[in-house]
């Protein structure tokens, strides 16, 4: 019976990624602090908010993106990971885990890391079907292109395959559900 030499084995422990964990809601900090504790590598993009109660205003942390946690783990962590209190998940296609690019992390981090005013947006895409939410052509749908550095909505008449385009700021526009 062949064994893998320790450094082939090491080298395979040693490959973690990063994954997204689906967690129970308002448990994003609570499952970050305990991988943290179990030596599995989180991260969980925050945000400072102003929160108002009847008597009083405070500044609060609050999950970037709410309801998920990042970790990164290699596969003979993935158990104690879904064991972990408060989390759902781990996000994938079908029944395995997807890994996140780690240049998406990265850039993460690095936004993290800058003193810019950063907040949650919706997912937008080229060819995606949006809806206008302010200004002038509030209530409008179409289909948001870029071009060059500009983004267009796109407004269609199926009926007769005619278009027209219109420059767009991406604030203005949200996905449609």
């Amino acid at each position: 019976m062949s064994r893998m030499p320790s450094s082939a084995m090491d080298c395979e422990t040693e490959r973690s990624r990063w994954y997204a964990l689906r967690t129970r809601s308002r448990h994003e900090k609570l499952v970050r602090d305990q991988l943290n504790g179990q030596g599995i590598e989180p991260l969980l993009p925050t945000v400072r908010r102003l929160s108002q109660w009847k008597d009083r205003k405070k500044e609060v942390e609050v999950p970037l993106f709410s309801g998920y946690c990042f970790v990164r783990f290699a596969s003979e962590q993935k158990l104690p990971v879904l064991k972990t209190v408060g989390v759902v998940d781990i996000v994938g296609g079908g029944f395995q885990p997807e890994p996140i690019p780690d240049e998406e992390i990265l850039a993460l981090q690095t936004l993290m890391a800058t003193v810019l005013p950063y907040d949650p947006h919706p997912y937008l895409h080229e060819g995606m079907a949006v809806e206008v939410i302010r200004g002038p052509l509030q209530g409008v749908r179409g289909i948001l292109l870029r071009k060059e550095k500009r983004h267009r909505l796109i407004l269609g008449i199926r009926l007769i395959q005619q278009a027209a385009a219109v420059e767009i700021d991406v604030d203005d526009i949200a996905p449609l559900p």
